[in-house]
């Protein structure tokens, strides 16, 4: 539309005055909640995967132990050194071994099964409603050799 006169046209441009910047008020909070449920969706995601990861080296290190006091110990050691370079930050960490077969003699088969558990903190997302962590846990188990030497 042209104007008619130069008083007409300030008053259409007056009225239109700040709409910009009401309109960014309105969409800043819909763009940092977006943000918000795409970095903490990552953060679950990533954590799932190192778990997993952490778990089946827990697994097949526990399965290679001799006693089940052991296979505790390095499947505790074995899963904190794969998430270390993963970049996982957990709030609570958590490894559980199922390592009763090795109590056996030798020629039973059987497995080894090793539970990883972390608390993902989600608590410095900015999204409303999210709870202050989510728990992750994976299970993985390994074969023990049949005729490997146990105490």
């Amino acid at each position: 539309m042209t104007c008619v006169t130069a008083a007409s046209c300030r008053t259409r441009r007056g009225a239109e005055h700040g709409a910009a910047a009401l309109e960014f008020a309105m969409v800043v909070p819909v763009i940092v909640l977006l943000f918000g449920l795409v970095v903490g969706g990552a953060r679950i995601w990533l954590a799932r995967g190192a778990v997993e990861q952490a778990a089946a080296a827990a697994a097949r290190g526990a399965s290679q132990a001799r006693t089940p006091a052991e296979a505790e110990v390095v499947a505790g050691q074995l899963a904190q050194a794969q998430a270390g370079p993963s970049g996982l930050r957990c709030g609570r960490w958590m490894v559980e071994v199922d390592a009763s077969v090795l109590a056996s003699a030798p020629g039973r088969p059987g497995t080894v099964e090793a539970s990883v558990t972390c608390a993902v903190a989600l608590s410095d997302v900015l999204v409303p409603g999210w709870p202050g962590s989510v728990e992750v846990r994976a299970t993985a188990s390994a074969v023990v050799d049949t005729y490997r030497g146990r105490q």
